[in-house]
């Protein structure tokens, strides 16, 4: 008996069957799609949202404490319009997102390299033209306004210190596209808290110290967002040196061919149309909560912050999809395509649905926190479930937008905006008049619910079109 095992135990062992490639990948896709990993690179975004708001916060706070009403009117004022302006070019961390993720499935370095070349051209051309263009820019944007003379005497100082910013706020767009579409969302986290904190460090210097008010502020942002750029660059760089060195790191012929500078010029522009078609419904909503009064006006106001602020968890899954989706598209793997998809939109409904059952079940506690006024929560208590409903169903919108962005299919984008803000103006035209404030929210949930079902629609000729080509793997079975 124990020669046997002795004979068995020394014979030659087989080798292990070799793995395929395509075993390799389908083994990589699933385990970049499990929902620890999805988690994993969700979570920093969401963190890196939420600090967006609280930089606001600490703005307020600090001038609250330090200034005059009317730095603090020019402070609220001033960061309207920059929010204002700068969502408007939104599309550049947007298209950079999906060109970065293809470029990076492809594992083709130089082209990751000549998408960050072309979209910061891009980006500090516009910044400039921002700075050049200041005095129309700071005119229309007073204009539109109803303030008093010294508040917009000091929000016109803070404008003009703070616009010095723009070329470097645009780029760190392009940089926040890059480090999502190579899935680095920890080091998106650490460029936001590092400014947050150099933010918060000088608004306390000038505002506090030298007391400068508001454009002190402005001069402390400023400031912070060209040195956050150098943050972010380094970052960036650092993360393509990783995934292996050039000889040079810009190759210029290769960001300046047409195709590739008309493509992204396109996708940009798509973009942008879909941004500015979102900004002006959410613009209308809240004209019309103000045709209602100040106190609905102010109760919608603290409601949408409440959505925003579920935003910022489904966001996060959104950026992770785009990355993914637009990896599988470079590297033409179809299931980590289909994985991609599916396991981020389990995890944005499980979430979506717990926001809106803690909205629902606490929002009269949460709209406490925001606002001691009695009239304002009692004009909310009524909306809370529809506030709910929104976010339950708004998560298909934030996937579709995410997995079209991922793909590079921008001008779908833009015609889905078109007709869904089309529906938003017929249900608000239908259900506004008999419901009044109800009715205004009826019609935003019927526009968010038009936002997925619209981008649905292109969903199949989108996936036809992978599949179409002949040695896209995207037709496997």
């Amino acid at each position: 008996m124990s020669s046997n095992v002795s004979d068995q135990s020394s014979a030659p062992q087989s080798p292990p069957p070799r793995l395929s490639q395509e075993d390799v990948a389908d083994a990589r896709a699933r385990a970049q799609t499990t929902l620890p990993a999805l988690l994993g690179r969700a979570w920093p975004i969401i963190l890196a949202n939420a600090a967006v708001p609280l930089l606001g916060l600490a703005d307020t706070a600090i001038i609250g404490n330090t200034a005059t009403t009317a730095d603090l009117g020019a402070i609220a004022l001033g960061a309207l319009i920059f929010s204002f302006v700068y969502w408007s070019f939104g599309f550049l961390r947007m298209s950079t997102t999906g060109f970065v993720a293809a470029a990076a499935g492809a594992d083709d370095n130089e082209e990751l390299r000549a998408v960050l070349g072309r979209a910061l051209c891009v980006a500090l051309g516009l910044g400039f033209l921002i700075i050049i263009a200041q005095g129309p820019i700071a005119w229309v944007a007073l204009e539109a306004f109803s303030a008093s003379d010294q508040v917009e005497r000091v929000t016109r100082g803070y404008f003009d210190l703070r616009i010095y910013g723009a070329p470097a706020t645009l780029s760190l767009f392009v940089l926040m596209g890059v480090l999502i579409g190579l899935g680095l969302s920890k080091q998106l986290l650490v460029a936001q808290l590092f400014m947050n904190a150099t933010n918060i460090a000088l608004d306390l210097l000038f505002a506090g110290v030298y007391d400068m008010g508001a454009p002190g502020v402005a001069m402390g942002t400023a400031i912070t967002e060209w040195l956050t750029l150098v943050l972010g660059l380094w970052l960036v760089v650092r993360a393509l040196n990783a995934r292996g060195r050039t000889p040079k790191f810009f190759v210029w012929p290769r960001i300046f061919e047409r195709e590739a500078l008309l493509g992204m010029l396109s996708s940009n522009l798509d973009i942008m149309i879909r941004t500015l078609v979102l900004i002006a419904s959410f613009s209308f909503f809240a004209d019309q909560s103000a045709r209602y009064g100040e106190v609905v006006l102010a109760s919608n106001h603290i409601l949408l912050q409440l959505v925003s602020f579920a935003a910022f968890f489904l966001d996060g899954y959104a950026f992770v999809v785009e990355a993914l989706v637009g990896k599988a598209k470079g590297a033409k793997h179809a299931l980590l395509f289909e994985l991609a998809v599916r396991q981020t939109t389990k995890l944005a409904l499980a979430t979506a649905l717990a926001l809106a059952i803690l909205l629902f079940f606490a929002g009269a506690w949460l709209v406490s926190l925001l606002t001691d006024i009695a009239e304002v929560r009692a004009a909310t208590a009524p909306f809370l479930g529809l506030a709910a409903l929104y976010i339950a169903v708004s998560f298909a919108a934030f996937q579709l937008d995410g997995v079209f962005i991922g793909l590079g299919a921008t001008r779908p984008m833009r015609n889905a905006a078109l007709q869904a803000i089309v529906i938003y103006f017929a249900a608000w035209w239908f259900l506004a008049p008999a419901y009044g404030v109800a009715g205004l929210w009826g019609a935003m949930i019927i526009y968010v619910i038009a936002r997925a079902a619209t981008l649905w629609r292109y969903f199949p000729a989108l996936l036809g079109g992978l599949q179409s080509e002949g040695s896209d793997p995207f037709s496997r079975g």
